[in-house]
């Protein structure tokens, strides 16, 4: 690895933020393996050398005396022209062991067609000598980069498969006692409603319930009360009697009988009329329904789960929900918080419809850059996750990139300061969680620079830096 260019520099850069990134420095030349190695342990990383690549390969697969797991370096930077094992076939080799470890090599110009090859072949770069060091650092925090993009990929999934309860993720404290409710309530029999802004999930909670419960293997059906009208509504529940009315040309099950044994789930219950309330009422009493036009009761055994954006409490107090129907529907009330609330949880629901919407349209997009994930934490969502999905959706179709930027995000909307406080505020955070809520807004803003965000804050970028490690924006 010769002709090192502008060696030992003093760097102008701050560099407490490299957190001792490890490289791996592959060379036959002793003299040119010793200076690389000193360049890089002054410039703050952590540098391992090797003389040949068979001995390095042979130390990741613990076959050395001295052995080094593969998932603890960041970079492995090697000569292309060494005896037992040259470049193009390292690189080879390391393509299946790791795939997701960068390989920079180092060529001389005449072997420039030889790198090019071997970047095909699965090399993340590579660079020809004589090369300035600005430039082999330039090029090694690219693949750092990467690294650390990779890594968080691969967190990501684990914790969306590791945290999720049927189709519902989170980690937030809030997300966390929902989870514990469902465990609790999937094994008893009371009727369950569920609360929360349009768009927060409160089906997926529903069916969460059932799926989790003894009555799992039958039916589960969902209707929303205010999508029909109020006289056929009574119908489609309980079902009709032939010629019980105008169109009625045949007996007709309801919902309640096609979830013989399983679960109904009523959606948006608030929007009920009061005289249906009443029949309502009297199923859950009796155990029993009477389809319209008929003079009997049928017996019925059906878990009843309800759902609703409004306050049923406010709508009694207006006369539009009946009191005793509340109580009898409101035995065991889950609430569901609106995505501002519980932002932690945004980054994994992002990569689980990425993976969703991959995977359905064959599309190229994998991951997020940190600044897309700043940006997607940082944005309103009126419309809750449902919204979320929608604009996540929307770009994986139209992206042609593996990873999704900040700039690929169709976000018109960004939140005002005064939203942000008001948002931010309602759960009454500590000091200490409000710090790191507005570093994040602050780090959305300024597209990730740090002396900008840092002259914003008030503080230094190396104080910034160490607020993004404490915080967990950035991985060590």
């Amino acid at each position: 690895m010769s002709h090192l260019v502008g060696y030992y520099p003093l760097w102008s850069v701050e560099l407490s933020h490299l957190n001792k990134k490890r490289i791996v420095i592959i060379d036959d030349d002793q003299e040119m393996l010793d200076m690389a190695v000193e360049f890089l342990r002054r410039a703050g990383y952590e540098a391992f050398p090797f003389k040949l690549a068979s001995e390095a390969f042979k130390s990741f697969l613990g076959d050395s005396g001295t052995p080094l797991k593969m998932d603890s370096i960041d970079v492995i930077l090697s000569d292309v022209n060494m005896p037992e094992m040259d470049g193009l076939e390292f690189v080879a080799r390391m393509k299946k062991q790791a795939p997701d470890l960068p390989v920079i090599l180092v060529t001389a110009f005449g072997s420039i067609e030889t790198a090019i090859e071997a970047t095909k072949k699965g090399a993340f770069d590579y660079i020809t000598k004589p090369f300035k060091l600005a430039e082999l650092q330039v090029r090694l925090e690219r693949a750092i980069s990467y690294r650390n993009l990779k890594r968080e990929n691969v967190e990501l999934k684990e914790q969306v498969a590791s945290r999720s309860k049927g189709k519902l993720i989170g980690q937030s404290s809030a997300m966390r006692k929902v989870f514990a409710l469902i465990d609790q309530v999937s094994k008893a029999q009371a009727n369950v409603l569920v609360t929360g802004d349009s768009g927060t999930g409160k089906e997926m909670v529903a069916r969460a319930i059932h799926e989790n419960g003894p009555r799992k293997n039958k039916s589960f059906v969902a209707i929303n009360c205010a999508a029909i009208p109020a006289e056929l509504l009574e119908s489609e529940l309980f079902g009709h009697a032939k010629g019980s009315f105008t169109g009625a040309v045949a007996n007709r099950k309801g919902l309640f009988e096609e979830a013989e044994g399983g679960t109904i789930f009523l959606d948006e219950i608030g929007d009920m009329d009061m005289s249906l309330q009443a029949k309502l009422l009297r199923v859950i009493q009796e155990k029993s329904i009477r389809a319209v036009g008929e003079n009997r009761d049928r017996p019925i055994n059906v878990r009843i789960i309800c759902a609703t954006h409004k306050n049923l409490k406010d709508s009694i107090k207006q006369g539009s929900f009946r009191e005793d129907l509340y109580y009898r529907l409101s035995v065991i009330p889950i609430h569901i918080p609106p995505l501002k609330e519980r932002r932690e949880d945004i980054p994994m629901l992002a990569q689980h419809f990425l993976t969703k919407y991959k995977n359905e349209n064959q599309a190229k997009a994998s991951s997020f850059s940190t600044e897309a994930i700043r940006r997607l934490s940082s944005a309103p969502w009126d419309g809750n996750v449902r919204e979320l999905e929608n604009i996540i959706e929307r770009v994986v179709v139209l992206s042609n990139k593996e990873v999704i930027d900040s700039d690929d995000l169709p976000l018109n909307q960004e939140i005002s300061v005064d939203e942000f406080f008001a948002n931010s505020t309602d759960d009454l955070p500590t000091i200490d969680e409000l710090e790191k809520r507005y570093i994040r807004l602050v780090l959305d803003r300024t597209e990730g620079k740090k002396e900008k965000a840092a002259q914003i804050l008030g503080i230094n970028r190396r104080t910034l830096y160490r607020k993004e490690r404490d915080y967990g924006f950035v991985k060590d």
